[in-house]
C-alpha cells in the first residue's frame, strides 16, 4: 500500500524554504488551515474571574465561552487569560475560538473532585478506560467543534493531579480519571506554546478528530504519576505532533484507535500521522502505538526523536482480541540514552475492557520500517513477538545499533518475518530471510 501523501504540501513548502536558509526545518504547520483573524477578544477577568489562586473561576470561564458563542464575531474570538493563577473546574470550548494564555498565566484545576462532572464513555472504548461506566470530563473539553486554537506565551495548564494519582494508588477511584484536554469529533485544531503539567490522566487527547497540529508544547508530570501519557491521538486523522518536550509517568506519544470489540465496531482508524522532533523521558515508552488499536493504525511517520531515561525507546503493542491493524509505519532518526529496551514490537500487551471480546479477533501487523536508530546505555536490544496465528510481517530494521556499558542483551523474536540490514547486536534469524531483506531494501 502506498503511503498517504497528505503532508507533502507542507514538506514541499519546507524544502522551498530550506533552499533560502539552512536553518529551515520540515514542518506540518500547513496541515491545519491558518485561523482567520479573530474578530474579537474577551478576557476571563471581564466575566468575574480572579487570578488570585483562590477564587473558583469555573462559572467565569463558562460565561466567557458562552459570550464568544453568542457574538459570532467574524473569524471567531479569543478568550484571553491574563497573568495570574486561575483556579477552575472543567469548562467547554466552542468553535472558532482561541484560548490564549499570557506569559505567567496558569489555568489550575481544582482538586475538589466533586466539582468534576461525569460524561458517557467513548463508544470506541465501551466504558471508562480504567473503570466500567462513566468517566470524569476533562479539564478543558470540546465536542463537535471546528477551528479551535489553544496557544499562548508558554502559559501553563496545571491539572494538580496528585489527588487523582493518590486515589488511583489507594484503589478509591469511582470512575476513570479526567484528561487535561480532550477534543472529540472536532477538526482544524492547533495547540501550541503552552505547558501542560500534572494531568490527572492522559494530557492531550484528540479523539475522532481530523486536522490536528500540536507543536512547541511542553508536557510535564513526575515519573511515578500513573498513566499520565503526553499526547494520545486516538481514532484521528491528519495529525502532526512536532517540536515538543515531554517528560511524564507514561508513554510520551501514544497513537490509539479504540479498545477490543468496541473499537472494532466503531471502526475509525488513526491515520496519516506525523511525529517529529520530540525529546523527553518516561518510565514507559518515548514513542508508542497501542495497545488500543482495534480501529486500526496506518500511515505513520515518526522521525528525529530523542529519548533518555526511559523504559522503551519505541514500543508498538497490541494483543489477541484487539483485531484491527498496524501497518505502513516508519520510525527513523532516533537517538536513545539510558533506555532498557531499544525497541519492542509485541502482540501480548494490554488488558481487555470485559469478558465479551472476541478471542479470535487477531490484529494484523505489517510493513513496519525502523531505521537510523542509535542507542547508548541500552540494556536489551529488543523484542519482536508476534502472535502464533497472526505473525507480524515485513518488519524492516536498518541501521539500528544499540550499545551498553556491558554487553547488550540480544534480540528476541517470535512469529515474525522481515529483514535486517546493519543491525547491532546481530539480528535474530527471523529477520534475515531473503524475501524479508528484499522488502527491507525496497522500503528504504
Amino acid at each position: 500500500m502506498a503511503r498517504s501523501t497528505w503532508w507533502w504540501p507542507c514538506l514541499l513548502a519546507a524544502v522551498l524554504c530550506a533552499a533560502g536558509g539552512a536553518a529551515a526545518q520540515e514542518t506540518c504547520a500547513g496541515a491545519v488551515p491558518t485561523p482567520p483573524r479573530r474578530g474579537a477578544r474577551v478576557s476571563v477577568a471581564d466575566f468575574g474571574g480572579a487570578g488570585d489562586g483562590r477564587t473558583l473561576n469555573t462559572a467565569a470561564f463558562a460565561r466567557a465561552v458562552a459570550s464568544i458563542e453568542r457574538r459570532r464575531a467574524p473569524g471567531g474570538a479569543t478568550l484571553y487569560v491574563p497573568p495570574g493563577v486561575w483556579l477552575t473546574g472543567p469548562f467547554n470550548l466552542t468553535s472558532r475560538m482561541t484560548l490564549f494564555l499570557a506569559r505567567g498565566a496558569v489555568i489550575r484545576a481544582t482538586q475538589d473532585t466533586s466539582s468534576w462532572p461525569l460524561i458517557e464513555p467513548l463508544p470506541s472504548y465501551g466504558r471508562g478506560r480504567e473503570l466500567p461506566g462513566a468517566r470524569y470530563i476533562s479539564l478543558i473539553h470540546g465536542n463537535g467543534l471546528q477551528d479551535v486554537v489553544i496557544k499562548g506565551e508558554n502559559g501553563t495548564i496545571d491539572g494538580q493531579g496528585s489527588v487523582w494519582w493518590n486515589m488511583w494508588k489507594k484503589g478509591t477511584l469511582l470512575y476513570t480519571r479526567p484528561h487535561l484536554l480532550e477534543l472529540r469529533s472536532s477538526s482544524d485544531i492547533i495547540v501550541s506554546n503552552v505547558v501542560f503539567q500534572d494531568s490527572p490522566f492522559w494530557n492531550i487527547h484528540p479523539v475522532y478528530c481530523s486536522n490536528v497540529l500540536v507543536r512547541n508544547v511542553t508536557v510535564l508530570a513526575p515519573h511515578d504519576s500513573p498513566n499520565t501519557d503526553g499526547i494520545d491521538p486516538d481514532s484521528s486523522s491528519n495529525v502532526c505532533i512536532e517540536d515538543c518536550y515531554i517528560s511524564t509517568g507514561d508513554d510520551a506519544v501514544a497513537i490509539k484507535s479504540g479498545w477490543d470489540e468496541y473499537g472494532i465496531t466503531y471502526g475509525r482508524p488513526s491515520s496519516d500521522i506525523t511525529v517529529r522532533r520530540i525529546t523527553g523521558s518516561s518510565p514507559f515508552a518515548g514513542f508508542a502505538i497501542g495497545s488500543e488499536t482495534s480501529g486500526g493504525v496506518e500511515n505513520v511517520l515518526a522521525e528525529h526523536l530523542n529519548f533518555f531515561g526511559s523504559g522503551f525507546g519505541i514500543h508498538i503493542k497490541t494483543n489477541s482480541g484487539r483485531g484491527g491493524f498496524i501497518r505502513n509505519v516508519t520510525v527513523s532518526d532516533v537517538t536513545l540514552d539510558n533506555v532498557r529496551y531499544g525497541l519492542r514490537i509485541a502482540g501480548d500487551v494490554g488488558g481487555h475492557p470485559d469478558d465479551h471480546y472476541n478471542r479470535s479477533a487477531l490484529p494484523v501487523v505489517d510493513s513496519l520500517t525502523i531505521k537510523n536508530v542509535q542507542g547508548q546505555n541500552i540494556k536489551e536490544a529488543g523484542l519482536i513477538k508476534g502472535i502464533a496465528n497472526s505473525a507480524f510481517s515485513r518488519i524492516c530494521l536498518s541501521n539500528v545499533k544499540f550499545n551498553g556499558g556491558a554487553l547488550v542483551r540480544p534480540w528476541k523474536c517470535e512469529a515474525v518475518s522481515g529483514g535486517a540490514l546493519d543491525v547491532q547486536p546481530s539480528p535474530c534469524t527471523e529477520l534475515t530471510t531473503t524475501s524479508g531483506t528484499s522488502f527491507c531494501t525496497n522500503s528504504l
